[in-house]
C-alpha cells in the first residue's frame, strides 16, 4: 500500500469516527429537545417566545439537522465519494457559520430578544378569557413556577381589570390576593440555566467536532482527488 493510500484509509476512519461521534451527538441534543418538550407539554399554548419552549424547539431542529448531516458525513467517508462528501462540507459549514450567527446575535442582541419575547407573551395574555388552551398553559405556568405574569402581577392588571388569575394565589382569596412576586419569565429563565447547562457543555464539545469534520471532510477529499490524479 502506497503512503497516500496509507493517508487516505487513516484520513477517512477518522472521519468516519467524528460523524458517528457527531450523528450520536445530534441524537443527543435531539433527545433533549423531546424531553424538554415533553416537561413543558402543559405550556404548549403559549408563544414560542417563552424560554423553555423555544429550547426545545431550538435542540429538535438543531439535533435533527446534526443527524442528518453526520449520516451524511459517515456515508461520504465509507464510499469515499468526492460529491457526498463536497455536499458534506457545504452543509457543514452552512450550520457551524448559522450557530456562530446565532450565538452572536444572541449575546449582542441580548436585550432586544428578550424584550421582544416579552412583548410576544403579553400580546398573548390579552387572550386569557377568551382561549381555554392559553388559559389552561397560563395557569399550569403560574402554578409549577409560582409566579405571576411576565415581569410580575401588574401585567394581569390590564388584562383582568385589576384582578389575578386564581393561578397566581392558590389558596387565597383572588381579591385579596398579591400574587407571587416573580415574574414567570425570570422564573423560566432561572429553571432554564438551572436545567440546560449540561446541554451547553454538550454543545461546545459538538461544535469541536463539527470543525474537526470539515477539517477531515476537507482532507480526505483533496487525498481522493490526488489519488484519482494518479490512477490517470
Amino acid at each position: 500500500m502506497s503512503v497516500s493510500q496509507r493517508c487516505l484509509c487513516c484520513v477517512k476512519y477518522l472521519m468516519f469516527v467524528f460523524n458517528l461521534i457527531f450523528w450520536l451527538g445530534g441524537c443527543g441534543l435531539f433527545g433533549v429537545g423531546i424531553w424538554l418538550s415533553f416537561t413543558q407539554a402543559e405550556f404548549s399554548s403559549l408563544p414560542l417566545s417563552f424560554p423553555s419552549l423555544s429550547a426545545a424547539n431550538l435542540l429538535l431542529v438543531a439535533g435533527g439537522i446534526t443527524m442528518v448531516t453526520g449520516f451524511l458525513g459517515c456515508l461520504g467517508a465509507l464510499k469515499e465519494q468526492r460529491c457526498l462528501l463536497c455536499t458534506f462540507f457545504v452543509i457543514l459549514l452552512i450550520l457551524v457559520l448559522t450557530e456562530i450567527t446565532v450565538v452572536l446575535v444572541l449575546y449582542y442582541l441580548h436585550d432586544q430578544v428578550e424584550s421582544h419575547a416579552k412583548g410576544d407573551l403579553k400580546d398573548g395574555m390579552k387572550k386569557y378569557n377568551s382561549e381555554h388552551e392559553l388559559k389552561k398553559s397560563w395557569d399550569n405556568v403560574q402554578k409549577m413556577f409560582k409566579c405571576c405574569g411576565v415581569n410580575n402581577s401588574t401585567d394581569w392588571h390590564e388584562v383582568l381589570n385589576g384582578t389575578l388569575p386564581s393561578s397566581c394565589c392558590p389558596g387565597a382569596d383572588r381579591d385579596q390576593c398579591t400574587g407571587w412576586s416573580e415574574g414567570c419569565f425570570a422564573k423560566a429563565k432561572n429553571w432554564l440555566s438551572d436545567n440546560i447547562r449540561p446541554v451547553l457543555v454538550f454543545g461546545v464539545c459538538i461544535g469541536v467536532v463539527q470543525v474537526l469534520a470539515l477539517v477531515f471532510s476537507m482532507q480526505m477529499y483533496c487525498q481522493i482527488l490526488y489519488a484519482e490524479k494518479n490512477l490517470d
